[in-house]
């Protein structure tokens, strides 16, 4: 604590990710990142763009990866907002759209950054259970608010909400922003994307992080309505008129060219899902339906948190968290094959302890 810290400062309760261990030979299962390698045409585009250019600016707009994204999705350029990262993304969107006299709603159980922006900003928002399956109920949604956010497959708990029930929301909102963070949808959902053109009150937004293996690049993007876009540029161009380096943007570019790479990757993680699913089931797990890149999983006769240290100790990380209504639950990320049967087979000497 500091006597010059602003009353904004005093209040904040951050956001903690998850941890990026210093310790070799850790098996890391605990903040969804790819466990597979970006396109080797990722990589080159990348040494290419490492040239004596670095010494200028980068574009502002971004204009080359907008328009890359744009083709990608069938839209146009100004339907397209790129940021450094999706949280980068999602700040600007709070600040710009979300920021109203009736509160923000989101779920209970989400990401948990959507609380820290709330108190960043000075945005009041209403927190709706979930059911008791962990999944978004749309009736809940009807009611006053100044926009509605929610991540889709929903994070931590990899639930996935249908393009109809997300139509229904829009329908039933449409003075105020719906805005669909669909980090995870690439790994067995189907994105909101194809809505934009017929809802102008809708905001996907999107990383890089995931699906396409660039967590170390920092790239997001957000997709909706040209009106819409243009707040979130008024706000960045209020804050940092240069999100993305050269290198980011060669990188992105050259994710969306290789889509063979792309399915490729999607394809390995969800079928290790799919293994690590069944192979916790057979352990006495109850695994929540995941269309994401991890699964939410509990164990009816042991300690969530016990199990974590006891595989930590084993030189696996995995994800615990300490709400109520979750904290009998672990988040795994799928790491490749290898890994989940090195999880598999730690779990089942602790289950026997």
């Amino acid at each position: 604590m500091s006597q010059y810290w602003s009353e904004v400062v005093h209040k904040l309760t951050p956001y903690v990710p998850g941890e990026q261990p210093k310790i070799d030979r850790l098996i890391k299962l605990n903040t969804n990142e790819n466990p597979y390698p970006p396109s080797p045409q990722v990589l080159a585009a990348i040494q290419q763009a490492a040239s004596a250019d670095l010494r200028l600016y980068p574009d502002p707009g971004s204009d080359s990866l907008r328009d890359t994204i744009a083709a990608y999705h069938g839209l146009q350029a100004e339907q397209i907002f790129i940021g450094n990262s999706s949280d980068e993304v999602l700040a600007h969107t709070f600040q710009a759209l979300l920021k109203h006299e009736q509160p923000l709603l989101c779920p209970d159980i989400s990401y948990s950054f959507y609380p820290v922006y709330c108190g960043l900003y000075g945005i009041s928002y209403r927190s709706i259970p979930l059911d008791a399956d962990f999944r978004l109920n749309v009736e809940d949604y009807l009611q006053a608010n100044g926009g509605i956010i929610f991540a889709n497959p929903n994070a931590p708990t990899g639930c996935l909400l249908g393009l109809d029930k997300i139509e229904f929301l829009l329908q039933h909102n449409r003075d105020s922003v719906v805005v669909v963070d669909e980090a995870y949808v690439d790994f067995g959902g189907s994105t909101a994307i194809a809505l934009i053109n017929k809802y102008p009150n809708l905001l996907v937004i999107q990383t890089l992080s995931k699906s396409r293996s660039l967590a170390g690049l920092r790239v997001g993007f957000a997709a909706g309505h040209p009106d819409l876009i243009a707040g979130l540029n008024r706000v960045k161009n209020s804050f940092n008129c240069y999100p993305l380096d050269r290198l980011a943007v060669a990188g992105a570019i050259a994710s969306f060219e290789d889509e063979a790479h792309f399915q490729q990757n999607c394809a390995a993680v969800i079928a290790s899902r799919d293994r690590l699913t069944a192979s916790l089931n057979d352990l006495g797990f109850t695994v929540l339906p995941s269309a994401a890149n991890f699964v939410f999983a509990r164990h009816p006769q042991h300690n969530a948190l016990q199990l974590a240290q006891g595989l930590r100790a084993s030189g696996i990380i995995v994800r615990h968290f300490k709400q109520e209504r979750i904290s009998e639950f672990l988040r795994i990320s799928i790491g490749t094959d290898v890994e989940c049967e090195a999880l598999v087979s730690a779990l089942k000497i602790l289950l026997q302890a």
